[in-house]
C-alpha cells in the first residue's frame, strides 16, 4: 500500500509539472497535493507543517503568476478589453490544439481581439506579441516555482 501511495505522490508531482505548461491542469496545486500526501504517508516526521506552509505560499504565488502573466504584457501596451478576451478565448482553444496551439492561440486571440476593437493591424500585432511574451515569461516563472516546490519537498523528505 505504501508503494502505491508514494507512486501517487510522484504521479501528482509529475502531473503538476505538466500543469505548469498545460492550462487544463492546476500544476502547483497538484504538486502541493503530492507534498501533503507525502507528508501524511511519512506521518509528518520529515515534511513539517512549516515546509507545507512554504509550499502553500509558492502554490498561491504560482496561481497569481498564472492569472497575471497573460494579460500583463498586453495591458502594458494598452490593449483593449477585446484583446484580453481574445487571449482568454485563444488559451481555451489552444487546449484542444496541442502544444503549438497552447503557445500561439492566446497570441492570435489577443491580436484578433485588438484588431476587431481598433482596426489597426500594427497595434494588433504588437498586442499579440506582448501577450505571447507575457505567456512565455509566465510559464518560465511557473516552472521555476514548480521545481522549487519539488526541491523543497525533496530536501525536507531526504535530509
Amino acid at each position: 500500500m505504501t508503494i502505491a501511495l508514494w507512486t501517487l505522490v510522484v504521479v501528482l508531482m509529475a502531473a503538476g509539472v505538466a500543469g505548469t505548461i498545460l492550462p487544463v491542469l492546476p500544476g502547483a496545486v497538484l504538486i502541493f497535493g503530492g507534498a501533503v500526501l507525502g507528508g501524511w504517508i511519512d506521518h509528518w516526521t520529515r515534511v513539517s507543517w512549516l515546509t507545507l506552509g512554504v509550499l502553500a505560499v509558492l502554490t498561491v504565488l504560482s496561481i497569481v503568476v498564472d492569472y497575471v502573466s497573460a494579460s500583463l504584457g498586453a495591458k502594458r501596451l494598452g490593449a483593449s478589453p477585446q484583446a484580453i478576451t481574445g487571449a482568454a478565448l485563444g488559451t481555451l482553444l489552444g487546449v484542444f490544439t496541442g502544444l503549438w496551439g497552447l503557445l500561439f492561440m492566446p497570441l492570435a486571440g489577443a491580436a484578433l481581439g485588438e484588431y476587431l476593437a481598433l482596426r489597426n493591424l500594427g497595434q494588433a500585432g504588437r498586442v499579440g506579441i506582448a501577450t505571447g511574451v507575457g505567456l512565455i515569461v509566465g510559464i518560465a516563472v511557473k516552472l521555476a516555482l514548480a521545481f522549487s516546490m519539488i526541491g523543497i519537498f525533496a530536501v525536507a523528505l531526504f535530509l
